[in-house]
């Protein structure tokens, strides 16, 4: 039984970086959700390879707001 005082021995293992990283993996995923719904609702007269431009070019910058080379 523990009196109040933990080990850190006994504590599970969370290694920080992953879960921002992870993190920000799905935050990318998510706004690129949202970009692909919008794209879809208010730019729907666009062909599919104007649509595929326009999302690179949101990947692009999405990428340096994150800072992810």
């Amino acid at each position: 039984m523990s009196d109040g005082n933990y080990n850190r021995n006994l504590l599970p293992y969370r290694n920080y970086q992953s879960g921002v990283r992870a993190g920000r993996a799905q935050a990318k995923q998510l706004a690129l959700q949202a970009f692909m719904a919008w794209l879809d609702a208010e730019r729907s007269a666009l062909s599919a390879d104007e649509k595929e431009q326009t999302l690179i070019a949101f990947k692009q910058h999405l990428d340096a707001a994150l800072n992810i080379p």
